[in-house]
Formats: C-alpha cells, sequence, structure tokens
C-alpha cells in the first residue's frame, strides 16, 4: 500500500500541511524563525522582556499506553505519559533558551469508564516527580494545576496535554538564525542519559499512530476496539507481527518492545541549560526534531540548504518499526527523529563544546551535517538508504 495513502487512512499526516495551511496568516510572533512563538511582554509591559506560552500532549501514545496497562497492570506506564506531554511542551520552549521559571497547567480528558483513578493519580504525582528531577538541574518549574475531565463521549481512553508559559529577557532569546557555514551537532534520542532510570528506545511521542499500528499485531484491535478510531479501515490498524511483550535484545538487555515504543520521551533541558551557560549568545539556533522529523528544520530556515551527511547510527527500534511496516526510508525519515531528536547550529569550532557537554550527560552527539546558502528552503538527508531532499 503506497505510504502516503496508508498515513492518510488512518488519520495523521508527517508534515502537518492542514495546520500550517490554516495558521500561515497568523502573525508570527516578535522572531518568526524562533522555535516557538514569541510575544512582547503583556504581563509586564516591559521592553526588555517577552512572553512565550506553548501547549502539547503525549498523542496518540496515550492509546498504546492503555493497551499495555491492560495487559500487564503496570500503571508505571503513564508515568512515561506525563514525560512525554512535559517533554514535548518544556524542550520546544528549550529550543527558544527558556529553561527556568516556567509555569504549567494541565488538562486531561479521560473516559471513566476505562481510565481509574489510579491511573490519574499516576499521572499526576509523576508530573511532580519529573519537576523535582529537573530542579536537581536548577530548572525551575511550577505546577499551577488544571482541568481533569470525565469526558467519555468525544476521548476513547485518555488524553493528557499540557499548556506553558514563561517570561524571558529578549536579548536571551535563541532566534533560529541559523547561517551559511554553520555546523549541526546531533544529540542522540536513544541510549540511557545519566539521569534516566533505563534504557530509552528514542521513539519520542512523534510517529506513534504509524508504529503502534505497523508494528503491533491485530489481536490488539479485537481486544482493545478502544483504541483506535472506530473510521480507520481495517485492513490499516494493527499490522504488525509482534505482541507487545515480545522481547528484543539491545547490548547487554533484553527489553519487551512494549517499553522500546513506550520509552518516556527523553528531555535534553539539562544538557540545554549547561550549554546555554557554556556558550552564551553563540548558538544560532536549535531544531527539537518532532513533527516532521529529520525535515524539521525547514520550517526555520531561510535561503539555506541543511545538509545531514553524517548521521548517529540508526537505533534498533526505528530498524524495527521499518522492518515490520516496509514504509520507504523517505518517509521514515520525515516521520520518526530516527537518531537524533535535538540539533545545535552554530560555528565549528565551537561543535565539540557540544558533543562534550552531551556526552558528559551520557547522551551520544557529534557533528551531523552542515548549513550552506541556498535559493529557497531544503533539507538534505543522505543516509544509508540514500538521499533525500525535503
Amino acid at each position: 500500500m503506497e505510504e502516503n495513502y496508508k498515513y492518510s487512512q488512518r488519520g495523521v499526516s508527517a508534515t502537518k500541511s492542514e495546520v500550517h495551511d490554516a495558521i500561515k496568516g497568523m502573525d508570527k510572533g516578535l522572531y518568526p524563525n524562533a522555535f516557538c512563538k514569541i510575544l512582547p511582554d503583556v504581563v509586564g509591559g516591559d521592553g526588555a522582556y517577552c512572553n512565550l506560552m506553548h501547549a502539547d500532549t503525549a498523542g496518540t501514545k496515550t492509546s498504546l499506553a492503555y493497551i499495555y496497562w491492560r495487559e500487564t497492570g503496570d500503571l508505571n506506564v503513564w508515568k512515561g505519559i506525563a514525560q512525554d506531554a512535559l517533554v514535548m511542551n518544556l524542550d520546544d520552549m528549550g529550543c527558544v533558551g527558556c529553561v527556568n521559571d516556567i509555569v504549567i497547567s494541565s488538562t486531561i480528558g479521560r473516559n471513566k469508564h476505562l481510565i481509574s483513578g489510579d491511573v490519574i493519580a499516576t499521572i499526576i504525582n509523576a508530573a511532580n516527580e519529573f519537576r523535582n528531577t529537573l530542579a536537581e538541574f536548577g530548572i525551575g518549574v511550577y505546577l499551577s494545576g488544571g482541568e481533569t475531565a470525565d469526558v467519555g463521549d468525544i476521548v476513547r481512553t485518555l488524553d493528557v496535554g499540557y499548556t506553558t508559559f514563561a517570561r524571558m529577557k529578549r536579548s536571551e532569546v535563541i532566534k533560529n538564525d541559523i547561517q551559511a557555514g554553520d555546523v549541526i551537532v546531533g544529540l542522540a534520542s536513544y541510549g540511557q542519559a545519566t539521569y534516566e532510570d533505563a534504557y530509552n528506545g528514542g521513539m519520542g511521542s512523534n510517529g506513534l499512530t504509524s508504529a503502534r499500528h505497523d508494528v503491533f499485531s491485530k489481536v490488539y484491535l479485537d481486544k482493545y476496539p478502544e483504541s483506535c478510531d472506530p473510521n480507520t479501515p481495517r485492513e490499516v490498524v494493527y499490522t504488525g507481527s509482534k505482541k507487545l511483550t515480545d522481547t528484543i535484545i539491545i547490548g547487554d538487555e533484553e527489553l519487551s518492545i512494549g517499553q522500546l515504543v513506550l520509552s518516556p520521551t527523553r528531555t535534553y533541558l539539562p544538557v540545554i541549560k549547561r550549554l546555554l551557560d557554556a556558550l552564551p549568545g553563540k548558538i544560532n539556533g536549535i531544531i527539537h526534531c518532532t513533527g516532521g522529523g529529520q525535515a524539521k528544520v525547514k520550517n526555520f530556515i531561510t535561503n539555506k540548504k541543511v545538509i545531514k551527511d553524517n548521521l548517529l547510527p540508526i537505533p534498533p527500534l526505528f530498524q524495527l518499526i521499518q522492518k515490520e511496516s516496509g514504509t520507504a526510508w523517505r518517509e521514515m525519515y520525515q516521520v520518526f527523529n530516527m537518531g537524533h531528536r535535538l540539533e545545535v547550529y552554530l560555528p565549528e569550532e565551537l561543535a565539540q563544546k557540544v558533543v562534550d557537554i552531551s556526552q558528559s550527560f551520557d547522551i551520544a552527539a557529534q557533528i551531523i551535517g552542515r548549513v550552506e546558502e541556498c535559493d529557497g528552503e531544503v533539507v538534505s538527508v543522505v543516509s544509508p538508504y540514500g538521499e533525500f531532499v525535503y
């Protein structure tokens, strides 16, 4: 089946073209290329400051977590979901240099018939635990409460989202003024960082609709029909061969495939904070490779060609997804992060400092490419399976 058609049938989009079309006429804020929209300081009215607000969710990762919980009874999977939704906000804000004094509000919608109170308690407590972990690195996050609603008529299982707000100095904003001659340092999405409790498969919170349907068996459709949209054609739902409890060997560890796909989205905030302290005013751009995968940066450049020709190895998780799905490699690099989820753009003579700081947290990093002048905006990904131009 043609891949774009399959994704469309599942109700997802790698490019979010309809969303971008819907907002293309909106004001882009003070710094149009910044990773988050930057607003004037409407709170304090100080021209030296700015405000930023962000909202995101864990997406359809909650659907797979629901099945895993029902199959294993393990409430801990919901801790990862809380982290997923928080990181999708906080790390986006980190990309503009905001790593402190962030206020967070949650919005959780559940189907009370299927999601018990202990699940909600686990999520709320996990958010507080994650905040405490960030505080150890000097990152101040404040939980302001939020809304938890029983909305079974519109939410099939559970939806977990957060909204974040911060006020910061305009002089500290990373505006994504990416320059020709910059190199790109990629930071791995996989492995185990010093502040993580277990191996991270690198999934993040993007591409989950495709991943779970391509990898896992149709037995889950019959057992948990509430885990997917009933309007989705049966032939594109849970088309893989794997069970959540099937295992894979990575290094010396044996991990279940469910654990691998549901690895909590890694936060890079401890790394970003140290980078900002070590290289003030010297970073030209930071990109969080979320929706759009390795093509994400195209939305934040002007008349530049980004060439990625020295990528980190493809981790086992994405190799598994491609093998199970048969997805074209071009689509893989546009849907998934494929091994690195954070990119730092800066002059080449500063790149080793980024690598050293990342590796001090046991996060693999290396120069993965460079930037050139170009008429228009182009991203070239040179992979072991060919060059893909976006």
